[in-house]
């Protein structure tokens, strides 16, 4: 029976070698995605969160000391591609990317327009024409107005080059997006904005997303499934509604203790300590030293997933 799967990682390392050692940034990480699915990944900074996303995208630094692992896209193992092969069929073709900071990532001597419409020119051999015409219908879904087109970027506010860069991402109409921190540097009000625009078109576009996040509270807004990633692994998966009402895993519940909430007198809650650092990870469960919830077997012994459907990396559910 074929994989109904959109995307499957097995085993994805990626680890960065600096002269301080070996970073393991992403240590063994297994997800699936379906097809119209949104997952959202939830962990501190310097967890691995943005090095995943490298690594599904394959955009890689000068410094990596292994990748290795296998990622089906569409039934097909993307890791047996060449660089090549992987730019020219994998790449804005099959999943794109919004990056973390747009204004970084937009070319400032170069109008918006003609940037949004350069993945047709280049991946599709579209005429430019064909192609800004594209552009444009992008515009219009995710709220830029037409005129825009011709602007730079740095004549637009910040939730409109994020609208822009989001708009540069469906350009080739991939069936997954990758999305690192996408409204980290917007206010409230534009992020909640930035969220209805990405609902809508998951909804009629039938786009999945990994949005890549600190921030839990706008994140429950889009998710189908949770996954929740601690020093280089991800510790707990499951689906959204269920995560955010009964996290299982001791982390997952000092991150849902931590958001404010808007009824009720209680106090957000804090994680003691700092994470492990991943030049020197710990033995047995990466998260012991912070646990609330640590016994014997967590000293010596990598914890494995448990539950069934929910899947928590702890021996507290062995």
């Amino acid at each position: 029976m074929a994989d109904t799967k959109l995307l499957r990682i097995e085993d994805l390392v990626l680890h960065f070698r600096t002269e301080r050692g070996t970073v393991q940034a992403v240590d063994g990480v297994n997800l699936e995605l379906d097809y119209n699915e949104a997952i959202v990944i939830l962990g501190e900074s310097g967890c691995g969160k943005t090095s995943l996303a490298k690594a599904i995208l394959r955009l890689l630094p000068r410094n990596v000391q292994r990748y290795s692992g296998r990622v089906f896209l569409n039934n097909k193992d993307v890791m047996t591609l060449n660089d090549e092969e992987y730019r020219r069929n994998v790449r804005w073709r099959q999943m794109s990317l919004v990056p973390q900071a747009a204004m970084n990532s937009l070319n400032p001597v170069l109008k918006v327009g003609d940037q949004v419409a350069e993945p047709m020119m280049i991946h599709y051999g579209a005429p430019k024409e064909g192609a800004m015409e594209q552009a444009r219908k992008m515009f219009n879904l995710v709220g830029v107005p037409e005129e825009f087109l011709g602007r730079y970027a740095f004549e637009l506010s910040g939730g409109m080059r994020q609208r822009v860069a989001i708009a540069m991402s469906l350009v080739t109409t991939p069936d997954l997006i990758v999305l690192d921190e996408p409204t980290s540097a917007l206010d409230v009000l534009t992020q909640a904005n930035i969220f209805n625009v990405l609902k809508r078109i998951k909804k009629e576009m039938e786009t999945s997303y990994i949005l890549i996040t600190h921030d839990i509270a706008t994140s429950s807004e889009l998710a189908n499934k949770v996954a929740v990633m601690y020093a280089g692994q991800i510790v707990e998966v499951g689906k959204a509604a269920q995560f955010f009402q009964e996290p299982f895993h001791p982390y997952s519940q000092k991150l849902m203790a931590s958001v404010p909430r808007l009824h009720g007198d209680k106090e957000p809650d804090f994680i003691v300590g700092q994470p492990p650092s991943l030049l020197n990870l710990p033995t047995g469960c990466r998260f012991k030293d912070r646990c609330p919830a640590r016994f014997g077997r967590c000293e010596e012994d990598p914890p494995v997933f448990h539950k069934d459907g929910h899947l928590v990396k702890c021996w507290l559910y062995a």
